[in-house]
């Protein structure tokens, strides 16, 4: 269930789930992993529950990914399990994080753009999240003060957006950055709203870095 709601990167609900995977996230199971903080649930409809992964369900399927096939179930896992080694192994030797490929969709409607249509790869990826960590040090009076992800997009403006949203992905889930909503809601602008971050099932607005 985990790896699938990190495939799809977004908010699932349980029609799609069966429609994806064959079953749904319901009753106790659904409990056990809200409890262990892995997964967010909420109602969207009458009766109808939709799931989305929290940070620490990023970050478990990223640590799961590593574990390789010893001690799995069926062949068929196993067999899996081989093929998700040599992905993250190829993912290490070309400088990129899992993140990078699988990000949380912004809630402006920018859809992410595979690496095969511009995503960055390698060095330039790296420059971009240099250039995040850059603008942030441009914006804050000080180390660790909470700016507004408008006025960061503002600096890097000359990148694109999914680019940048991948860039933050990467920098929170190794906890690079720190990214949290604006706790008064109202007080956001339109402008705010268009730049936020929707990740671990909330949308983020401010953004500090220690």
């Amino acid at each position: 269930m985990l790896v699938a709601l990190l495939g799809e990167a977004r908010q699932v609900s349980n029609p799609e789930l069966e429609a994806l995977i064959g079953f749904r996230l319901i009753g106790a199971e659904r409990r056990r992993l809200n409890e262990r903080k892995l997964v967010e649930s909420a109602k969207v409809g009458h009766g109808v529950y939709a799931h989305e992964l929290s940070d620490a369900g990023w970050r478990w399927c990223a640590e799961d990914l590593t574990q390789g096939p010893a001690g799995r179930g069926s062949s068929l896992e196993r067999a899996h399990y081989l093929l998700f080694g040599r992905f993250v192994r190829y993912l290490n030797a070309a400088g990129l994080s899992l993140a990078e490929f699988v990000t949380a969709v912004p809630q402006g409607g920018h859809d992410t753009v595979p690496h095969s249509a511009g995503r960055p790869r390698g060095r330039h990826a790296v420059d971009v999240k240099a250039r995040v960590e850059a603008a942030y040090q441009e914006l804050a009076p000080a180390s660790g003060e909470f700016v507004r992800l408008r006025d960061l997009r503002e600096r890097v403006a000359d990148i694109p957006r999914p680019d940048v949203d991948s860039a933050l992905v990467v920098l929170f889930t190794s906890q690079r950055i720190n990214l949290i909503p604006q706790e008064n809601q109202q007080a956001l602008s339109a402008a705010d709203r268009e730049s936020a971050l929707r990740i671990g099932g909330e949308n983020k607005h401010l953004i500090s870095i220690e």
